[in-house]
């Protein structure tokens, strides 16, 4: 895993001067792949272009997509930035004890996730990551501007060394959001079927289990078990005489 592999993603940008100064930013220190959910500003406008200065071709194949689940696609580990305290287990981390997480793995894509300029992620964007960073600042005028944010970040990523892969052990492969996001569905439609969530509350409970989930830094395996699990249950409730039967 190396710096250029990890994805920058920018929710909802509305500064064009801010896109094309973070375009310049992440070519300052080697990182290529820039994602833009639902932007607000035009990438090509001459505001963008002018802060780009050399970085042009990182604001030209920047990735364009409509949700945060679509720009996620692939990645095995996401760290999303905020500068709120939740009332979760997972605690806000600072950039230089975060940042290396992210390349640890060999060939295994990442994603820094930045929100809004305005109100930065929602609880909701928030679920789709495994760990949680906040940029320390003073008590006195603690917002950042999201060029900045991105700047430090990057430059934070450019300081850590990935971890020499130990020969006894092996690789773990980490399972993709988009594998990890279908079992929550299959989760979600099965609690609601035998009455554990309820429709207008499902939502807030299944933030627990994703944030349990998270936690857990489910692999492939690990979910390909679970979907199992789930598939005998619901075979077990559509077939409850064959149960009883044999």
């Amino acid at each position: 895993m190396t710096i250029a592999d990890v994805r920058i993603i920018l929710v909802e940008p509305a500064g064009a001067l801010n896109l094309g100064s973070i375009a310049r930013v992440m070519k300052n220190f080697g990182l290529r792949q820039l994602y833009l959910v639902n932007p607000r500003c035009d990438r090509h406008s001459p505001e963008a272009q002018l802060m780009a200065v050399h970085a042009k071709d990182i604001l030209e194949s920047a990735v364009i997509t409509q949700t945060l689940p679509a720009a996620l696609t692939g990645c095995k580990r996401a760290i999303a930035t905020t500068g709120i305290h939740h009332d979760w287990n997972a605690p806000l981390e600072p950039p230089r004890t975060t940042l290396p997480w992210l390349l640890e793995e060999i060939a295994q894509p990442a994603a820094l996730i930045f929100g809004r300029e305005d109100r930065g992620l929602t609880n909701q964007e928030l679920n789709y990551a495994q760990k949680f960073l906040r940029i320390p600042t003073d008590a006195a005028y603690s917002s950042l501007n999201l060029a900045t944010a991105v700047a430090l970040c990057c430059y934070e990523l450019s300081q850590s060394l990935p971890l020499s892969p130990k020969d006894t052990c092996p690789q773990i492969e980490i399972a993709p959001q988009e594998l990890v996001e279908a079992y929550y569905q299959q989760l979600e439609s099965l609690l609601l079927k035998i009455g554990y969530l309820y429709p207008h509350t499902s939502a807030s409970r299944m933030e627990k289990f994703r944030q349990l989930y998270n936690r857990a830094e489910l692999q492939v395996n690990d979910v390909a078990m679970l979907r199992g699990i789930i598939r005998q249950i619901e075979w077990s409730l559509s077939n409850p005489h064959e149960k009883e039967n044999s």
